[in-house]
């Protein structure tokens, strides 16, 4: 029988390629309303398609098996952390979630393998559950880092809506704003002259809060004598390794607290 739960786990880390060797039959079969995908190459394709810039979560809703065949109804999380404009569920943008309910038929072979994938859906965000935007699912640590995307993308449509309206951010060395207007009102100038790109490296989640050991890259746009990390040339590259601690109120981002782990580098313009 198919462990169902380990093949969720590994899934859900986003290692395609190792869902792929383990629980898959060299002559496996993927059929869908779209198309059919056959061996593990044709998976292999498919998948490095789907999940280009896009992290698939699966949330399992029932579940029922036998020895050959396991069928599951999950509602599926699609969090994207680059531009999908050919998403096939419809447009994805850096910080943005999409859920689709999925009917699912894994049929197996003798030896465990899935030799045939069927999957049907629902129009998306049509008769799904939802987990609250941020915590410890594995589908709500996606959603953080599609928001780290989001705010490394200098969307302010999108990242400020991790935020509660009265969200406190302390920043070494810049203060302490409170209220979701505050912060965004303090990036938007900055990101006139600089891109900040947020690197995690590692991620602590619970349902309450979010240790992030990360780096921040700032690179100039322009020539920014005035900007606030001192003047800065355009191409020029700051780097700063950083802790940030999140505090969660109902799913959303409630304190930010960011503090130095090291000290910064600088890459000069070419």
């Amino acid at each position: 029988m198919l462990d169902y739960a380990a093949y969720v786990g590994l899934f859900n880390t986003g290692d395609d390629e190792e869902v792929i060797r383990r629980f898959y039959a060299d002559d496996c079969v993927m059929l869908s309303a779209s198309g059919a995908r056959h061996g593990k190459q044709g998976l292999r394709e498919f998948l490095a398609w789907a999940h280009d810039g896009v992290r698939e979560v699966i949330r399992p809703q029932a579940v029922i098996s036998d020895e050959r065949l396991l069928f599951a109804e999950v509602d599926m999380d699609f969090h994207a952390s680059k531009e999908r404009p050919d998403f096939p569920f419809g447009p994805m943008f850096p910080g943005d979630l999409i859920t689709v309910k999925f009917f699912a038929s894994y049929r197996l072979d003798d030896h465990g393998k899935i030799v045939e994938l069927k999957t049907m859906v629902w129009p998306p965000e049509q008769g799904v559950s939802k987990l609250p935007r941020l915590g410890a699912h594995a589908s709500q640590i996606a959603a953080f880092r599609a928001y780290g995307a989001a705010f490394s993308a200098a969307d302010f449509v999108r990242w400020p809506k991790f935020y509660t309206d009265d969200v406190v951010f302390s920043l070494h060395s810049f203060g302490t704003f409170e209220g979701k207007q505050a912060i965004v009102d303090f990036y938007r100038p900055v990101f006139q002259d600089i891109r900040e790109e947020v690197i995690f490296e590692s991620i602590e989640a619970s349902d309450h809060h979010i240790r992030a050991v990360a780096t921040s890259r700032f690179t100039a746009l322009r020539d920014a004598p005035d900007c606030v990390l001192g003047p800065m040339r355009k191409g020029d590259v700051i780097i700063a390794p950083v802790i940030a601690q999140y505090t969660l109120r109902d799913g959303l981002i409630c304190r930010i607290e960011v503090t130095r782990n090291g000290e910064r580098g600088y890459e000069p313009a070419a």
